[in-house]
C-alpha cells in the first residue's frame, strides 16, 4: 500500500465570451496563456512539444508552483493541473489556485467584463461536456488492474451523492440519428483522434435536475479513449507519472467542485478506498449488475432513495453502499493520521445527513446548495419561471463562474453560507509556491531559477528537467522533494 499517496486534478475551464469585438473564446484562450507566461512570468511555455497532436510546442507550460497550464489541443479549451500532492487539503487549494490565476489572467488583460471562465462540466446547449479529471498513484499489479477497478468503480459511480455538482436538465445521447443533435462538430481534426463511434447529443426534458453534469455523457467503464467514448476511468501507464512498481489511476467522471468541501471529501474518500484496494479488501458485496446504468440512475432519482441493484441480486441505497467501504476503512484505519481521521468522520457525517436530509448539506454539497438556489429563484419568480427555462441554465453556469465578484457559489461563501476546508491566503499562496511534500517543490526551485536568468534552452516535464544537451535534473521519485538536489542544480546556471 502506498504510504502517502500522490493526488492531483487536471481541469478543463470553459470560456464564455459576452463581447465579440474582444474575438473568439479560441482567441481568448490564447491571449490568456500568453500572457501568463510571457508578461506575467507564472512559469516557463514549453518550448518542446510534449504531445505533437494534443499539446504541440508553446500551448502552455510548467508554472512556478509546479503545475500546469495549458490550452488542450481538443476543443481548445485551457486547462490547469495541480501539481502532484500528498495532503488533501494542498489538492484543495492548489485546485482553487488554478482559478484564481485564471480571474487573474482576465483582470490583467481587461478582458474580465467581456469573458468569463467556468469550472462546469456541460455545455447546455452545445451538447459538450469537458471535464474534472483525477489522479492517484496506485500501487496495483499489472495483472491484477482490472479485477481491483470492479472494486472500485461501486464507489466512484456512487460517491456522486457527495461529489456531483448538480445540473438543471439532462441530455439523451443518440446513435442512430443527429436530427435532434444539438452538439456541434469541429473542424478540428485532432478532436477525432482514436474516436470509436460517434453519436448526437440532444435535450432530455424529462430532467429537471440532477445530480451529476456528466453522467448523461458517460458510455464506458473503462477505455483509453476519450471523446465520443467517455469512460470512468481512462488508464495512464505514461512512464512520468509511475515510480517503482506504481502507476497512474485516471479517472475520467469527475465533476470541477466550487465546494472546498466536497473537493476534500471526494479526494480523501477515494485514496482511502484506493488503500483498501492496494491491500486486498475487495468488498464482494459493492459489485454492481450495470455501473453505467447505475451511474445515471443515481444521478437521476429525484427520491433521492438512491437505490443500485448489486451483481449478485438484491438492492440497496447507494448511501449503504458508500457506508460498507466507510466502515472497512474505519476498520483499519482509525487513528493512522490526522487527515484520515478527518476524512472518515466527515464522510460518516456526510453519509448520516444523507440519510436523515440532504438539504441538511445545503453548507457542504455542490449540488444541494445549486438545488437550494434554483428552488429560491424560482418561489422568488411568482410562477414566472419553471424547471427547463433557459434561465435557469443560465443560473446554473453562473454557479461555476471564477469571478467571484459575480459567481453564485462565491456570493454563497461570502456571506459565510458555504464551509470551507482552506484560506485565501493558502490559495494565493499556491499559485505561486509548491507544494513542500513532493518533487514539485524541486521543480518549482528550478523554474525560478530558470526566469530569473531567462533560459529559452530547456526541456521540463514531470519527472526530468532537461537543459542545453549538458545538464539534467531526474525527478523520477514523486514523493522526494529534491530540494538539496534542485537548488544546486539551479546555483550551477549563473
Amino acid at each position: 500500500m502506498v504510504e502517502k499517496r500522490i493526488c492531483g486534478i487536471e481541469t478543463e475551464f470553459g470560456c464564455l465570451v459576452t463581447d465579440d469585438s474582444v474575438g473568439t473564446a479560441e482567441m481568448i484562450v490564447e491571449q490568456v496563456k500568453d500572457h501568463a507566461f510571457y508578461k506575467d512570468k507564472l512559469g516557463l511555455i514549453d518550448l518542446h512539444a510534449r504531445d505533437y497532436a494534443f499539446e504541440p510546442a508553446r500551448c502552455g507550460g510548467f508554472l512556478r508552483s509546479g503545475g500546469r497550464l495549458y490550452i488542450d489541443a481538443v476543443g481548445s479549451h485551457m486547462e490547469y493541473a495541480t501539481p502532484e500532492c500528498t495532503d488533501f487539503r494542498d489538492v484543495v487549494a492548489y485546485d482553487k489556485a488554478g482559478r484564481v490565476i485564471l480571474q487573474r489572467l482576465l483582470r490583467e488583460l481587461g478582458l474580465a467584463n467581456a469573458v468569463s471562465f467556468h469550472s462546469n462540466s456541460v455545455d447546455h446547449f452545445g451538447g459538450h461536456t469537458f471535464g474534472c479529471h483525477e489522479n492517484y498513484l496506485v500501487a496495483i499489479d499489472d495483472r491484477f488492474f482490472l479485477e481491483a477497478l470492479s472494486y472500485l468503480l461501486p464507489f466512484l459511480v456512487t460517491r456522486q451523492i457527495y461529489a456531483g455538482v448538480g445540473r438543471v436538465g439532462g441530455h439523451r445521447l443518440n446513435y442512430k440519428s443527429l436530427k435532434n443533435n444539438i452538439m456541434t462538430i469541429s473542424d478540428y481534426e485532432v478532436d477525432y483522434q482514436w474516436v470509436g463511434n460517434f453519436y448526437g447529443v440532444e435535450v432530455d426534458p424529462t430532467i429537471e435536475y440532477q445530480l451529476s453534469q456528466r453522467a448523461d455523457h458517460i458510455v464506458k467503464t473503462i477505455s483509453s479513449r476519450v471523446r465520443f467514448n467517455r469512460a470512468i476511468i481512462n488508464p495512464k501507464w505514461d512512464s512520468y507519472y509511475n515510480y517503482s512498481n506504481l502507476h497512474r489511476l485516471h479517472i475520467l467522471f469527475g465533476e470541477c467542485n466550487m465546494s472546498e468541501y466536497a473537493t476534500l471529501l471526494k479526494v480523501g474518500t477515494t485514496s482511502i478506498v484506493l488503500d483498501l484496494i492496494e491491500e486486498g479488501v475487495l468488498l464482494r458485496d459493492v459489485e454492481l449488475r450495470d455501473p453505467l446504468e447505475t451511474l445515471k440512475s443515481v444521478s437521476r432519482d429525484t427520491s433521492w432513495k438512491w437505490i443500485v441493484k448489486r451483481k449478485e441480486g438484491g438492492t440497496m441505497k447507494a448511501v449503504d453502499l458508500q457506508r460498507l467501504y466507510l466502515e472497512a476503512a474505519k476498520e483499519r484505519y482509525a487513528g493512522r493520521d490526522e487527515q484520515t481521521d478527518y476524512i472518515l468522520t466527515e464522510w460518516e457525517s456526510t453519509l448520516d445527513g444523507l440519510d436523515r436530509d440532504p438539504r441538511l448539506l445545503v453548507d457542504k454539497l455542490d449540488w444541494v446548495a445549486k438545488r437550494q438556489l434554483m428552488e429560491d429563484f424560482i418561489a422568488s419568480e411568482n410562477g414566472a419561471v419553471q424547471w427547463g427555462d433557459d434561465i435557469l441554465h443560465s443560473l446554473d453556469l453562473e454557479y461555476h463562474n471564477v469571478n467571484p465578484e459575480t459567481s453564485l457559489y462565491y456570493g454563497l461563501e461570502q456571506s459565510g453560507l458555504i464551509k470551507r476546508a482552506t484560506t485565501d491566503m493558502r490559495i494565493y499562496e499556491a499559485t505561486t509556491i509548491p507544494p513542500t511534500t513532493t518533487r514539485a517543490r524541486g521543480r518549482g526551485i528550478v523554474i525560478d531559477k530558470l526566469l530569473a536568468t531567462n533560459s529559452r534552452d530547456y526541456v521540463i516535464d514531470w519527472d526530468l528537467i532537461y537543459l542545453s544537451k549538458r545538464l539534467h535534473l531526474e525527478l523520477k521519485n514523486p514523493f522526494n522533494t529534491y530540494e538539496t538536489e534542485a537548488t544546486a542544480f539551479a546555483a550551477g546556471l549563473g
